[in-house]
């Protein structure tokens, strides 16, 4: 920190002196008369004063409107009187091409997350040892010093930055943290819980700037594409170490004796962390370190990149079941622990809007039983209704792409309703008209069993070969009315009957393509080509099962790898987002609302613009809706 404070002081008193100097010649130049006049400051004509003369030396070389870098918060220590930080850390950041920012010690979490909203980047330093409570374990004797509030505060920092998915390095405590606060243990004392297997001493003796033992990065790696992979000279100063790696991650460096020496969760978690002090490597001109802390800021400058995207254009995720929470005690759509898709978690993954589909499971088709499906629909949107209406200040329902533009401008968030399963009209198609008074902007012709309208993709008994008699005037009457077909969950047969029926585009609300997982939820490239040619949309679905043949390896990769596919078939005119969340949806590295800014990052790592971000989160779906609604009229 003196360092830094000495570089900044050293700084002032040579622009003060430029400044200074650069006044006298003018003086000189200019003669006696000058030399009477008032001196102009920033509050008229008085003295100059010495911030005056400073300043002019500081704008011509520090204020560039071009440049921005990306900000990166740095946990600090702490002593009696102030914050603690060693300058070598801000250095790194700087030489990095980052911006640096300090973070005070304060377990306030409101100010934590105001601070935390407002980074690229977080670099979670080394310190004290971590409490061992925190991974349920009694301390032992050799337990070093512990500070209690910086703890809570570190675990605040990692939790309030993983659930905006800003990119974390974390480094030696900063890496044992990290792996306790995503369910990892730690050695408390490598010496004393290694039964003499260590072989190499973890506190060294020489300056940080040397490598004392050299560590292993494994092939395929995160880590080995940023330093390479195989042995690396690395320094050490601690005697905790990661002991069961928490999960999400993997361990990606060893020590000769077998200590963790770095995990990661990329790529579906944007989170590094090392053993090590590479600032104080860097500190000694290792340009191998200096690639840890520049993968750092790359990726920061990606997420910021993002953000200011997410600013600019509308995004929308055009399938939910969050409405099946409505209603239970003490739900609140505010509340950001109960549900993946809700307020706090739109805010934190950049979400504008949201559809909540009124869905309804298929049952008997009895009259009654159609009576009661019709009532609990219309239960299912007047919930929702109640619910924005109880979070009016933070939300609005909106019927159409210009209500959705006003509300984001507003500064809230957008819900639109949509119905999941035609199943909830009856046999009673003036329901349509109803359900469209109440604000209902498309509607799934059928869920998992064939119905009244149409056969299912899933479990169907191929009862009509496609639509029913009934099920063509319905489809009739949603483009009479402009509300949007949904063909997710439809049969084959169905979706060709729609297509040869349909005057206007139609949608899938929450699909994905088969050639990449075969199933049956999913498109056919013929049936992407021919959505194409209606001008309809596809929204990839995020449910594990039509991401990837093995639903526990479906990941974020895998649902970017289908968006490529349906661009590279349909056209990038035609896909979408609906991520199924809070109905079944959810993959590695997109769980919920939160994580959705992972997918604009990874779409600009492949080359998306702008452009086709603002396509694909909502422009396509929106000129849909658009089309569907004015031919309604």
């Amino acid at each position: 920190m003196r360092t830094f404070l000495y570089f900044t002081c050293a700084c002032f008193l040579f622009q003060f002196t430029q400044a200074q100097n650069r006044q006298a010649q003018n003086q000189q130049t200019q003669g006696r008369q000058v030399q009477n006049q008032p001196a102009q400051s920033r509050f008229g004509s008085e003295p100059a004063t010495v911030l005056d003369k400073f300043k002019a030396g500081v704008d011509s070389c520090d204020v560039d409107l071009r440049v921005h870098r990306p900000l990166i918060g740095l946990s600090t220590g702490q002593n009696e009187t102030s914050a603690v930080l060693k300058g070598t850390y801000i250095h790194a950041i700087l030489k990095a091409g980052g911006a640096p920012v300090l973070i005070p010690v304060t377990t306030d979490g409101v100010a934590l997350r105001e601070i935390v909203a407002g980074l690229d980047g977080l670099v979670m330093t080394g310190g004290e040892d971590v409490d061992p409570q925190w991974y349920d374990e009694s301390p032992r004797q050799q337990l070093g010093v512990v500070d209690p509030e910086r703890d809570v505060y570190d675990l605040k920092l990692v939790k309030l930055a993983a659930d905006r998915n800003i990119p974390i390095l974390g480094i030696c405590r900063g890496e044992q943290l990290i792996n306790v606060a995503f369910g990892g243990t730690l050695y408390q004392d490598i010496p004393s819980q290694r039964d003499g297997r260590t072989l190499i001493r973890h506190v060294q003796k020489m300056p940080g700037k040397y490598a004392s033992h050299r560590a292993s990065v494994v092939s395929g790696s995160q880590l080995a594409e940023i330093i390479g992979e195989g042995e690396h000279g690395v320094n050490t100063f601690h005697h905790q170490a990661v002991k069961d790696v928490a999960p999400g991650f993997r361990p990606v460096a060893w020590s000769p004796d077998s200590i963790v020496e770095a995990i990661e969760a990329y790529p579906e978690y944007p989170v590094l962390a090392v053993q090590w002090h590479p600032e104080a490597m860097v500190a000694g001109d290792d340009t191998t370190m200096l690639k840890i802390f520049r993968f750092l800021t790359d990726k920061a400058t990606t997420f910021r990149r993002a953000k200011e995207i997410h600013d600019r254009i509308l995004s929308v995720d055009t399938h939910t079941d969050t409405p099946f929470w409505f209603g239970r005690p003490g739900y609140s759509f505010a509340d950001r622990e109960r549900s993946r898709v809700n307020l706090p978690k739109m805010e934190e993954g950049k979400l504008d809007g949201v559809f909540l589909a009124a869905y309804i499971g298929q049952g008997e088709r009895d009259d009654a039983s159609l009576q009661k499906a019709v009532n609990r629909v219309t239960e299912i949107i007047e919930n929702i209704h109640r619910e924005v209406k109880q979070h009016s200040d933070l939300c609005s329902i909106a019927l159409t792409p210009e209500d959705f533009a006003r509300i984001k401008r507003e500064g809230r968030k957008t819900v639109f309703i949509g119905i999941e399963n035609g199943y909830g009209i009856g046999k009673d198609i003036s329901n349509l008209a109803r359900y469209k008074a109440m604000g209902a902007l498309y509607m799934t012709l059928c869920h998992s069993y064939d119905n009244d309208i149409c056969d299912t993709s899933t479990r169907t008994k191929k009862e009509w070969d496609g639509l029913s008699p009934f099920g063509e005037e319905v489809v009739r009457e949603m483009n009479r009315l402009g509300i949007m077909v949904d063909l997710s969950h439809a049969g084959e047969s169905t979706f060709w009957d729609v297509m040869k029926l349909t005057s206007v585009p139609v949608i899938c609300s929450h699909s994905s393509a088969r050639a990449l997982c075969d199933h049956d939820r999913n498109l056919t490239d013929e049936q992407l080509r021919a959505l194409a040619q209606n001008g309809g949309v596809v929204q990839v679905c995020l449910l594990d099962m039509y991401i990837h043949p093995e639903r526990a390896k479906a990941s974020i990769v895998h649902a970017i790898e289908h968006i490529d596919h349906i661009v590279k078939v349909a056209g990038i005119d035609h896909v979408g987002i609906g991520s199924d969340f809070d109905g079944g949806g959810g993959i590695l590295g997109c769980q919920a609302d939160n994580d959705l800014i992972q997918i604009t990052v990874k779409l600009l790592e492949k080359g998306y613009t702008e452009e086709d971000l603002a396509k694909i989160w909502s422009g396509n779906f929106l000129r849909v809706m658009t089309a569907v609604q004015a031919a309604g009229k």
